[in-house]
């Protein structure tokens, strides 16, 4: 009998241990798009392995992913992710800035430390942590680099993302530092961040102008559309293109001297990845981690290609 009411209350003992550490789990939730193109499969990648990182090396971190198709969509995500999961923390890559600003606003309310990766919301002052890549240094780096190998009178084509404010930083800087170098902006136009747009805008250009020197893609998806357009067109001779990004096919052909897209520069897809381990810092480190975190935008070359490059990603 005494063995047995021993039994009995080591079990009880354990189940209570057991709740106890259940209870003292912090519980992240993580909320971003869809893979619905080259780039969100990337960071989609980035996120799971940082899931199983960070679970990995803290046994009292929870950690939630939710996909959304849409705006609607995620902010059900966020609903459940504070009704059904009970979570401490929200890192979150708004599908658009001004329909998720409440939402998130709402999680804000419930006491949540909250986090939003590269899109920023529509209202200042919500979030606790800022992540995102560097859009102004991506344009000027990409301008830098037009300069280093065009001469005045050479000519080149844009093609933009969509009309957003990541866009326009991005343009803005790039038309801002190559002014006065005398090199001939002959038309820019939106790809939508897509390649089969990409390919479209690109063709025009080729049946417009008999005479290009350089392409600024801007993103690695329009650059595959581009890139195609080009050597369909039999003048892969003529001109380069400079993408952005961080794309594993990009990349690669870099790292094996690519004269067509010689450089790439980096936006890149691993800032969820970072937004994930700053918010876990915030529960396991004395650290502050509170305030905004840019990425920088790194010229990618022969020389450094390897650094950047992830053969398991989709991207």
């Amino acid at each position: 009998m005494k063995l047995k009411t021993l039994l009995a209350g080591l079990v009880v003992s354990t189940a209570m241990i057991g709740a106890a550490a259940a209870q003292d789990k912090i519980k992240i939730g993580v909320s971003i798009p869809a893979a619905t193109h080259g780039f969100m499969g990337g960071l989609n990648w980035h996120a799971q392995e940082a899931e199983k990182r960070l679970e990995a090396q803290h046994e009292n971190i929870d950690i939630i992913i939710v996909t959304a198709n849409g705006p609607s969509d995620q902010a059900s995500d966020l609903e459940d992710l504070v009704s059904v999961h009970q979570i401490d923390a929200l890192v979150v890559l708004p599908f658009e800035s001004e329909p998720l600003t409440d939402p998130v606003k709402q999680v804000k309310q419930t006491g949540a430390f909250i986090t939003v990766v590269d899109r920023g919301l529509s209202e200042p002052g919500i979030e606790d942590i800022y992540v995102a890549g560097n859009n102004t240094e991506m344009g000027r780096v990409s301008a830098e680099y037009m300069k280093s190998r065009l001469k005045e009178g050479d000519n080149i084509v844009i093609l933009r993302g969509i009309p957003t404010v990541l866009d326009t930083e991005r343009f803005d800087a790039f038309m801002a530092e190559i002014e006065g170098s005398g090199i001939n902006v002959l038309d820019n136009k939106f790809a939508n961040w897509n390649r089969d747009d990409g390919f479209e805008v690109m063709q025009d250009f080729l049946s417009r102008f008999p005479d290009i020197d350089g392409v600024w893609a801007q993103d690695d998806d329009i650059t595959l559309g581009v890139v195609e357009a080009i050597k369909q067109a039999g003048r892969e001779k003529e001109m380069f293109v400079v993408g952005g990004a961080g794309m594993k096919e990009i990349i690669k052909g870099v790292m094996e001297g690519d004269e067509l897209v010689p450089v790439d520069v980096l936006y890149p897809p691993a800032q969820i990845a970072t937004a994930m381990d700053v918010t876990v810092a915030n529960y396991t480190s004395n650290a502050p981690v509170r305030g905004r975190y840019i990425l920088g935008a790194p010229l990618i070359t022969p020389e450094n290609a390897e650094e950047f490059y992830f053969p398991d990603s989709p991207f």
